[in-house]
């Protein structure tokens, strides 16, 4: 008995450690974007390439079902869906009990993830017309970087790659440079973060979705009924559960909607308060149980695979493909500037209120990390272009696009956090004689033990001083 508890001991603390690193957003986006890293150079190194591409293009198939996938689109249309499930639960939470249940506090960052989304598509665009009128090539055509020339309305496709903001890459560079920035700031970009996904699984249902005879729109229906019903019983079974998510899998894979919806769609379904006398709602457990799964299991395979694409020469020429300057683009240039366009109109002509103390302006930095696309910006990638030269550069605009953003902003928040912390520190010092505990005022630790300092003391401590002086 005591060797099997000292086991269960040892087993909880496992699992402990691993759910602390699955709730870092530090850790689980580095490793992230490690495996990213490595799938595109597995599969462009001479000695690993072929090896790559064999164990991608193994496939495997459900008995009985027109299902028959290889490893890299199980990798995106399968172990993706546990990703999809937790943005669907924590939509779901967000919407009942979090920063989207009041509209009215929401509204600012709400528009802008409008905004974000809206200029990206315009710059794709144009930078891709450009190049077809202006270009190398005859006129109408965009010149890749191999020297192929593709059609106009080809490239056009990808119109959408540069839409989507990555939550835990964004998290992750704000976590790594933010150390002092108050937490509106963060809140900011998380209630952000939280719509952008919401609607850019709306693009991917209205815009890459192929629909097919209307009666597994039906069996959907039914599957999220019976989801629906199963989640709030007082005992969940879970193996009819199990049985009802893989069958939605199924039905959508079948009707030609992107099967990773099938997870928002049950997310959304799972309560989000409190019942039967439980401490915590369900989606928010749920989303806590398989976190260590999307974030350590899901999100870097599928980035394994999503990058893996084979070119035939990395050169510098690829870094002036009009496709990969235009998803490049879209998410450096495209991304801020919607997010702060919209800011500005919301705040100055429409009449909406950012949280207290907060200026249009302490924006840019956060907005710029909002230009890491990554996830949802590789799957638009794979599903806009069928042709697998342009979808191979798109993925690889998206990780150039991903990775300038990330630096850029890591400067930007490090020198705004830098700045918080000198102010606080000065004030501090000027308040020195009136209390002791001056510290508490202006810090506050998070659970996940990032510091963060409050913009309103800062500043109304900042008025106070210049009050005293005069």
């Amino acid at each position: 008995m005591e060797v099997k508890r000292v086991t269960e001991t040892n087993n909880m603390g496992i699992w402990r450690s691993i759910h602390r690193v699955a709730a870092s957003d530090t850790i689980s986006g580095l490793i992230m974007l490690g495996f990213a890293l490595a799938g595109l150079l597995l599969a462009n190194i001479p000695a690993t390439a072929h090896m790559f591409e064999t164990m991608s293009e193994i496939h495997i198939g459900i008995p009985y079902t027109n299902i028959n996938l290889s490893i890299g689109h199980w990798a995106q249309d399968g172990l993706l869906t546990v990703f999809f499930l937790v943005v669907g639960l924590d939509l779901k939470q967000e919407l009942t009990t979090g920063s989207l249940a009041n509209p009215k506090a929401a509204a600012v960052p709400m528009a802008c993830a409008v905004g974000g989304m809206l200029v990206p598509p315009a710059l794709f665009l144009l930078t891709v017309f450009l190049f077809s009128s202006f270009g190398p090539g005859p006129v109408g055509m965009d010149v890749v970087a191999t020297g192929t020339a593709h059609e106009l309305a080809d490239v056009s496709q990808g119109w959408a790659v540069p839409m989507a903001t990555d939550i835990a890459f964004s998290l992750t560079v704000l976590a790594l440079f933010a150390k002092g920035l108050p937490g509106s700031i963060r809140a900011f970009l998380m209630t952000l973060a939280t719509v952008d996904d919401l609607l850019a699984v709306i693009v991917i249902a209205l815009f890459f979705s192929n629909l097919n005879a209307w009666y597994w729109f039906l069996g959907i229906v039914l599957c999220a009924v019976a989801w629906a019903w199963l989640v709030k019983r007082r005992r969940v079974p879970w193996v009819a559960v199990a049985v009802v998510g893989i069958l939605s899998w199924v039905m959508m894979f079948e009707a030609g909607v992107h099967p990773t919806l099938a997870g928002v769609l049950v997310g959304l379904l799972t309560p989000a308060r409190e019942m039967h006398g439980e401490a915590t709602p369900r989606a928010e457990r749920y989303k806590d149980k398989l976190q260590p799964f999307s974030a350590l299991l899901a999100l870097p395979i599928f980035a394994l695979f999503a990058t893996g694409v084979h070119f035939e020469t990395i050169s510098a020429a690829m870094l002036v493909s009009p496709v990969v300057l235009g998803i490049a683009v879209g998410l450096v240039v495209g991304k801020p500037v919607g997010i702060m366009i919209t800011a500005w109109l919301s705040t100055h002509l429409a009449g909406l209120k950012l949280a207290k103390g907060l200026r249009v302006r302490d924006l840019f930095p956060a907005a710029c990390a909002c230009g890491i696309g990554f996830t949802v910006s590789f799957l638009i990638a794979s599903l806009a272009y069928a042709d697998t030269e342009l979808s191979g550069e798109a993925r690889f605009g998206v990780l150039v696009g991903s990775l300038l953003s990330a630096a850029i902003a890591g400067v930007l928040l490090s020198r705004q956090a830098r700045r918080f912390r000198e102010h606080a520190a000065e004030s501090l010092i000027d308040g020195e004689d009136q209390t002791d505990d001056s510290d508490d005022e202006y810090e506050i630790v998070g659970e996940d033990g990032s510091v963060t300092v409050s913009i309103d003391k800062i500043r109304s401590s900042g008025k106070t001083e210049r009050k005293t002086r005069s």
